[in-house]
Formats: structure tokens, C-alpha cells, sequence
């Protein structure tokens, strides 16, 4: 699909938020060693009626969000976002935090090693280990091991979205549902070097092409790449749980979202996709006080309370 080279307006409301967002240097190696200098620093963000707790897997460091009263058995393994090169854990502690309130689920964010310091499979082998240590540690976490959803946001959601397909491959219980917010698919997007011209507000294609050649080890869009390290490379998506994609529609990765909700159609897994008008990348946490982002985790949060219903009443 050819795309204009001028991207539509962002919605209004967006925009006084937007205009704070910084352009930053991440193909500076020493901004990346300053952003996780920052990140170790930064301090929780509380959610009125949610207890953080903190664990670790091998050093790798996981965020517990538990709701202090009304929890159920439902759970969410939660991957952060920041293009598979930056972020941490704790930058998503009010988008947990608040859904762990909303839902009355515990909520597990994990800290994952980072490209190009650390390439695949590190970052999946990871969130692996995060959900075998989540299946694990069920009954101390008053959580039912069936009733537990993988998620995250961007590179996070990508993650997400192969170790779903990882877990299919195995004997072991499968997760519940997928919840995606605007996942990082595929590799051959940041490849399409007409998409460079694009000025994408927050995440461009030339910083998509950093952090997939950062996660891959090699320039994206080869042949060559391992199939079980991308998730739109998967020769088949038959056989995954239920998934939530939302995606704006004025970014970088609406193409191949819709691609991929489209082969999950097909594949018939029941999906549902969220699009929302004038939106860019990640707009559901930098601009997260407006009416469009409100309204977007509001649809993500009912069709999670939906999924942990159906479960628990096909359970009963």
C-alpha cells in the first residue's frame, strides 16, 4: 500500500501533547546508556488501591502490580515498550496500575534485556522466562495459570505477540487472551526505505530500522531472518488465543497491524481491532489524560473483562 508523504493531522487533542514529546538521539549509543541510567533512577507511580511489589528472574527484574482489594484470578504479563533499544519496567506503572485497579487482576511487568547490547533471542528469552516464573508462582499470587493474558505496547506488544507463538509451540498451558497495544510486527516494514520520507510523529522508520536491526543483529527485511523472531514472519497463526489490537491510524505500524489482524482472521482466532482517528504511535501514554486515549484503554480494558468473564464462567 503507497502512503502519501504527508501524514494526516493529528485529532486536536493530541496535539498540545505532542508538541511536548522530545525528538531524541537513540542512535546515540551513549543517550541509550543515559535513557537506562533514567529509567533506574525514576521513581513508581502509585495507583490509589494497587500494592507494587518487585521480584527478579536470573536479574531480570519484574514489577507486581496487585489490587488491594476485589483481585480475581485473572493475570497480565505485561511487556514494556521502547523500540527494543530503550525503556524499562516502571515507565508503564500507570497504565498497570490502573488496570490492574479496574480489573481486579495482578499484573506482571517484566524488565527485559535490551538490543543491540543484548539481540535475539534474549529479550523472548525473557518474557519466557516471566511467564514460565508467572505459571510457577500461580498459587502464590491467588492467580489461575489458565487465566492468564500476555500484552504490552510497541516493541513490548511485539514481544507480546511472538512469545505467544512460542508458548503455542510448547506442551504447556496457553495464555488466555493477547492484548496489543500498537505492536512492532514486522521486521520488512522498516526495510520499505520510501517510508523514510514520512515524518511519523514519535517513532519514524528510521528509527524502526534501528531497533529492528539492533533486535536482530542484521539489517531487517533480510531473508535470512529466523521466522520465530518476528511475528508477522510466522508461516501460520492458527491455533493462538484470542487477541485485542489497537492501533492509530496515522502510524507507522497501522499497515501491518492490520495485516496481521487480518492473517489472525483468517487463521480463525477471534480478534478484535481498535483503530483510533488522528492517532499516533504509543498515544494512549503520552497523552493519556485525553478523551481518545480514555476512550481507547476503555475498549482494551472492557474486552479484557470480557475475555477473564468468559473464562471464568467456562471454567465454572
Amino acid at each position: 500500500m503507497k502512503r502519501s508523504a504527508v501524514m494526516p493531522t493529528p485529532a486536536p487533542q493530541l496535539r498540545a501533547a505532542l508538541r511536548r514529546l522530545p525528538r531524541l538521539p537513540l542512535h546515540r549509543a551513549w543517550f541509550r546508556r543515559l535513557s537506562a541510567r533514567l529509567i533506574a533512577g525514576m521513581k513508581p507511580t502509585p495507583t490509589a488501591g494497587v500494592t507494587i511489589e518487585s521480584s527478579a528472574i536470573d536479574g531480570v527484574g519484574l514489577r507486581i502490580h496487585r489490587p488491594n482489594s476485589g483481585q480475581s484470578t485473572g493475570a497480565l504479563l505485561w511487556i514494556h515498550g521502547g523500540g527494543l533499544i530503550i525503556g524499562g519496567a516502571v515507565q508503564d506503572d500507570r497504565l498497570c496500575g490502573a488496570t490492574a485497579r479496574e480489573l481486579g487482576i495482578v499484573i506482571v511487568s517484566i524488565d527485559y534485556r535490551l538490543a543491540p547490547e543484548h539481540p535475539y533471542p534474549a529479550a523472548l528469552d525473557d518474557c519466557m522466562r516471566a511467564w514460565k516464573w508467572l505459571q510457577d508462582n500461580a498459587t502464590t499470587l491467588g492467580i489461575d495459570p489458565r487465566q492468564v493474558v500476555v500484552g504490552g505496547q510497541s516493541a513490548g506488544a511485539g514481544l507480546a505477540a511472538i512469545l505467544a507463538q512460542r508458548i503455542r509451540e510448547t506442551d504447556q498451558i496457553q495464555p488466555l487472551g493477547q492484548w496489543l497495544f500498537s505492536p512492532m510486527l514486522d521486521d520488512r516494514t522498516a526495510a520499505r526505505r520510501e517510508l523514510d520520507r514520512i515524518r511519523h510523529h514519535v517513532w519514524d522508520n528510521r528509527l524502526n530500522r534501528l531497533g529492528w536491526r539492533s533486535y536482530l543483529a542484521q539489517e531487517p527485511g533480510s531473508a535470512h531472518i529466523d521466522p520465530r523472531a518476528v511475528p508477522s514472519r510466522a508461516a501460520t497463526l492458527e491455533g493462538l488465543p484470542p487477541a485485542w489490537l489497537g492501533v492509530g491510524d496515522i502510524e507507522l505500524f497501522s499497515d501491518e497491524i492490520r495485516d496481521y489482524a487480518r492473517r489472525l482472521d483468517h487463521a480463525g482466532v477471534h480478534v478484535t481491532l481498535d483503530e483510533a482517528t488522528g492517532a499516533p504511535h504509543g498515544f494512549e501514554t503520552w497523552a493519556y489524560d485525553t478523551d481518545l486515549a480514555r476512550e481507547h484503554i476503555g475498549a482494551a480494558h472492557r474486552w479484557l473483562r470480557d475475555l477473564f468473564a468468559k473464562a471464568h464462567s467456562d471454567i465454572e
